[in-house]
């Protein structure tokens, strides 16, 4: 009984056969297996994804009798003596998707791929400025251990004005946050117990009101505006996303999702996907500009550089070739008769999607339906760009792409008075990049090459002066004999610089010494070495950006940092540096926009009316005010601060206990890093509701392993917090058997004009009491009201 592999499409879009032959063969296939269904065939369809074959569902009729699987299956085939047929998603719609693999790791693997969420961005380091909601403006001094009422417990200590000092417990740590001002100027640190905080913070409140109301109301005028909504997706939209070769991640998906609702709205809409470099951002913007497409608009693509705008053009050709869609793009690598071409043909909607750097903002280009401007990289674009932008977002849809976004963008975005989408969860074996600082040298240089191409690969090497490049050029020959050397930089002839770069891609150069005109977007995933020459001339998100040039594979990436031998750095120039040394995980950029606005100050970020205002209590404080100003007034339920005092004498909490038996802390064996323990305890301190608590324990499990019993006690104890919140409680403490429940100072909630006693003797035991307990009191209550 012989195997046969399934007949397949993938002959047909390798050779980039129209769809409508394609269309036409898959009928065939349909009414085949439909006939072989009614002779007694057993037909099973293995589908990647549930909206792979809900899709498959709703185009096609279902076929009597075939079985519909999800699975990862690279072909079928069929047995015809038993009259079984299993026919894989590749073989229906002729792409073959990169299969996710399953790499075995080191214990300390898992923290690596699992990247940095959005959230860990506040760590604090001693020295560094922070702001308490309650007490203003202090000195981080570190994480001490201090007897509280008899107990040995880890602290965050703030140093205030003339040396005072407040202790904050780890369960408190989500009142603190760093400090970010305006410009270079240090503020004056609080009193502690003084007035001038107080009145700040309200003052500051009043202008977050102010901001918040100006913000809707530009928001309110943009959706009062008509807008075109898309259709649903139609079938060649399906067959378009079939043919993306790897498994879309779950950012990836939610990305798409939110775009899609956007483009099917009335609403224009005006989103930022933001993503670390090589994250996906690309495909969630191909896939809206075939929406557009097959919507009947025009798409236009603004990107910061020429050869990333023929970087996109040669992609969106690739993927788009199969059907109707006529891509064009506009850059100095075009003559002048074919721009004017493109210009006419743009002009009759002979093209749908045009590509092209700052000249598709000149005053000669004409759309005969323009749907969307999908932006790449914002900050690479000058303040009038931004005016012409700016402009366009009251007409059409506008798509933003960055991986570190500008600190305004970011934050309104962050505040709800922009629409965000991020995607955070790296590709799959995608690794962290190896960043090393060092002094420029030649032994440096040789080996750093060498390694490189004596494993297959290619290195980039930055040398952003063009007067001097060719002397660097002729170093590099001194250094490495036999290792083939290209040069690019933006001065060259149009033809000269593209055929350098064609060679580059093709493998015809082991190195490429250039200038920055690498910086955004370009993709090319045999290149995994970087070095930077006197990085310390670069802007924070140019070296990021930079830095994400290599890494797109599955290899080890690296990337040197190299600083002038005589070791002089400005200040700021070293704060920079050490960031990006600091921030080299999966999904960093995030970090880095924040660190980035902190070196050079918040300044005019949200306006000069405002900078008083940030300056006082600082920016982030500030941006959350305006976050929950603006739920208020769009009438949306504000996240609860959870601020309930816990003090239970039967627990350990220092981070070495002696009684494992009686630790609700994150011990130093289980998390050794100082500043991800604080990390930690910040998220813990800043749970709101049951379901985070669930998934910060998995989040933990993911990064440092099995929970020990210490990390599961203070995960109770924050569900403890939860159920004193709804009871409107201020404190929980114990005192012996004494259950003490807070409501205000010297106020408790008593159980027939008593405390509760508490019978159990064991930890956990008598936290399971003490949750079975305030449960009771909330059932109560509830059934009271």
């Amino acid at each position: 009984m012989g195997v046969k592999p399934c007949e397949g499409l993938a002959t047909l879009t390798a050779r980039a056969v129209p769809m409508d032959v394609i269309e036409g063969q898959r009928e065939k296939w349909l009414d085949e297996w439909r006939a072989r269904a009614a002779k007694g065939w057993r037909i099973e369809m293995v589908f990647t994804t549930e909206a792979g074959a809900r899709r498959f569902e709703e185009v096609h009729d279902r076929i009597a009798g075939m079985t519909i699987r999800l699975g990862a299956l690279s072909g079928g085939f069929e047995l015809p003596g038993a009259k079984w047929m299993v026919v894989a998603e590749a073989d229906f719609y002729g792409t073959r998707k990169a299969l996710p693999i399953r790499r075995k790791t080191a214990a300390t693997g898992p923290r690596d791929l699992t990247g940095e969420r959005l959230t860990d961005w506040t760590d604090l380091r001693p020295g560094e400025l922070v702001v308490h909601i309650d007490h203003g403006i202090g000195k981080y001094l570190g994480l001490y251990e201090i007897v509280v009422k008899g107990q040995l417990q880890e602290v965050l200590a703030v140093e205030y004005a003339q040396g005072a000092r407040l202790y904050v417990p780890t369960s408190q740590t989500h009142l603190l946050s760093r400090y970010i001002g305006v410009g270079r100027t240090k503020p004056v640190l609080h009193a502690l117990g003084g007035k001038r905080w107080i009145k700040e913070k309200v003052a500051a409140e009043r202008a977050a009101s102010d901001l918040a109301a100006q913000m809707l109301e530009t928001q309110a005028r943009r959706a009062a505006l008509d807008g075109h909504a898309y259709a649903e997706d139609t079938p060649w939209q399906h067959d378009f996303e079939q043919a993306f070769p790897y498994v879309e991640t779950d950012d990836q998906v939610q990305a798409i999702r939110d775009v899609k609702r956007d483009m099917e709205s009335v609403r224009p809409m005006d989103r930022l996907i933001c993503g670390d470099v090589g994250y996906g951002k690309t495909e969630v913007a191909m896939r809206a500009a075939f929406k557009t497409v097959m919507g009947g608009k025009q798409v236009a693509l603004l990107v910061p550089t020429t050869v990333l705008a023929q970087q996109h053009y040669e992609t969106f050709l690739d993927r788009m070739g199969r059907f109707p869609v006529e891509v064009e793009v506009l850059s100095r690598f075009r003559s002048r008769a074919q721009q004017a071409t493109v210009l006419a043909d743009t002009a009759r909607h002979k093209v749908d999607v045009l590509i092209g750097t700052h000249r598709l903002l000149q005053k000669d280009i004409q759309f005969a339906d323009l749907g969307l401007v999908i932006i790449d990289e914002e900050q690479r674009f000058g303040v009038a760009a931004k005016e012409h932008l700016k402009q366009m977002r009251e007409l059409v849809d506008v798509l933003t792409l960055s991986a570190t976004p500008i600190p305004r963008t970011l934050y309104l975005s962050l505040t709800g008075a922009r629409d965000m989408s991020v995607i955070q969860t790296p590709p799959r074996e995608r690794l962290a990049i190896e960043t090393y600082v060092a002094q420029d040298s030649d032994e440096l240089v040789r080996d750093a090459v060498l390694r490189e191409v004596n494993r297959g690969g290619q290195v980039f090497i930055l040398h952003n002066r063009v007067q001097t490049i060719e002397t660097m050029r002729a170093r590099l020959e001194r250094l490495l004999p036999g290792i083939r050397i290209g040069v690019g930089h933006g001065q060259m002839g149009e033809r000269a610089l593209a055929g350098v770069m064609r060679r580059f891609v093709r493998g015809d150069y082991d190195v490429l010494l250039c200038t920055t005109i690498i910086e955004s977007g370009m993709d090319i995933p045999n290149v995994n070495t970087i070095l930077i020459d006197r990085a310390d001339r670069f802007g924070m998100a140019d070296l990021y950006q930079l830095r994400g040039r290599v890494g797109r594979s599955t290899n080890q990436a690296y990337a040197y940092l190299l600083l002038p031998r005589h070791g002089h750095l400005f200040s700021t120039a070293r704060e920079r540096i050490h960031a990006i040394k600091r921030h080299t995980s999966l999904g960093a950029g995030f970090k880095l926009a924040l660190r980035d606005l902190e070196i050079r100050g918040a300044g005019n970020v949200l306006g000069s009316a405002q900078s008083g205002h940030i300056a006082a209590v600082g920016f982030d404080l500030y941006c959350q005010l305006l976050n929950r100003t603006i739920a208020h007034l769009k009438g949306e339920p504000q996240r609860p601060i959870i601020d309930v005092a816990v003090q239970f004498d039967f627990l350990n909490l220092t981070p070495d206990p002696q009684h494992e038996d009686r630790a609700a802390v994150i011990p130093r064996g289980y998390v050794e890093d100082e500043s991800q323990r604080i990390g930690l305890y910040r998220k813990v301190a800043g749970l709101s509701f049951e379901h985070e608590v669930d998934a910060l324990a998995a989040e933990f499990r993911d990064r440092f392993g099995p929970l020990p019993a210490a990390v599961k006690r203070l995960l109770v104890v924050a569900r403890l917090r939860l159920l004193a919140a709804a009871l409107a409680l201020k404190s929980v403490a114990t005192d012996g058997d004494r259950l003490q429940l807070g409501k205000g100072r010297d106020e408790f909630l008593m159980v027939k004009g008593r405390h509760i006693r508490l019978h159990q003797h064991g930890a956990d035991e008598r936290l399971a009491e003490i949750g079975k307990r305030l449960r009771h009191l909330v059932q109560s209550r509830d059934h009271k009201e």
